[in-house]
């Protein structure tokens, strides 16, 4: 289980954090593996930069590295893959969603010395450059491109609706507990969709842990329970969410599957 508070997640990058939360989700994440990885390629990217002088020169050639030269890619194939949330597989198969190939640029990012952070921005995870004196720029972690405020402003409609405003809110940088938060939530739900059970309710109880009696969490792990066959304790947190969230659209229907588990639980003897 998942030792570290916010603090903790904090004084680490966020990469680091996020191979904490992988190994707490699926004890054979290859940590060990990953940290040397991450290591061998810092190495690799000092070498390759030595001889570049130039700060905004230095981070074009370090973008040029990591996405080409070590072919790092936003994975279109398979979005959704859990593999694109556990770093060490984003590490080994050089594919990743925008808060894991985000993560890395940053951990490089910041040990190159760039000015570099976090951003959690509504539809995506984004990396803001800020270069002394002037105004900051964003960098699409899954592609590597740069992306005005205007496309922001519309990756913002497209999600919120056509009165969407761009607000400096969405761009303020994000702390790590946030962010590993968040990630949370994108590996629960890929584990769901893969049907890997016992792997999700891990990511459930590890939420639970920050949040003890968020209601919609323990309505995940209630249908997580169903599907594990655990009907009584699956029956205790969906009755849980109806009663914390009586005008929640999901608790009529959730009456009903309770209604349908308890008499089916019923045992005849």
């Amino acid at each position: 289980m998942l030792e570290l508070c916010d603090e903790d997640f904090d004084a680490m990058e966020l990469a680091e954090g996020a191979l904490v939360l992988n190994r707490a989700v699926n004890p054979e994440t290859n940590v060990s593996w990953a940290e040397q990885e991450l290591e061998r390629l810092f190495k690799e990217a000092e070498l390759a930069l030595v001889h570049e002088l130039d700060e905004k020169q230095k981070f074009e050639s370090f973008l040029r590295l990591f996405y080409h030269d070590w072919a790092f890619v936003g994975d279109q194939e398979a979005y959704f893959d859990s593999s694109n949330g556990f770093l060490d597989k984003v590490l080994e198969r050089r594919k990743g969603i925008p808060v894991s190939l985000g993560a890395l640029l940053l951990y490089f990012g910041r040990k190159l010395g760039f000015p570099v952070a976090g951003i959690t921005f509504p539809t995506q995870f984004i990396v803001q450059v800020n270069w002394y004196g002037e105004k900051p720029l964003y960098i699409n972690p899954f592609n590597g491109e740069y992306v005005s405020e205007h496309i922001l402003k519309a990756w913002l409609i497209g999600s919120k609706g056509p009165l969407a405003t761009l607000k400096p809110e969405h761009l303020e940088a994000t702390d790590n507990p946030t962010v590993i938060g968040r990630w949370l939530t994108l590996l629960k739900s890929a584990l769901l969709r893969e049907e890997r059970y016992t792997l999700a309710l891990r990511c459930t109880d590890l939420a639970l842990t920050f949040v003890p009696d968020d209601p919609y969490e323990i309505r995940d792990r209630g249908f997580i329970y169903q599907q594990l066959d655990c009907h009584q304790v699956a029956l205790n947190d969906y009755q849980y969410f109806i009663d914390q969230c009586p005008d929640d659209p999901a608790s009529e229907l959730l009456q009903n599957q309770v209604k349908a588990m308890s008499e089916s639980s019923v045992t005849v003897h």
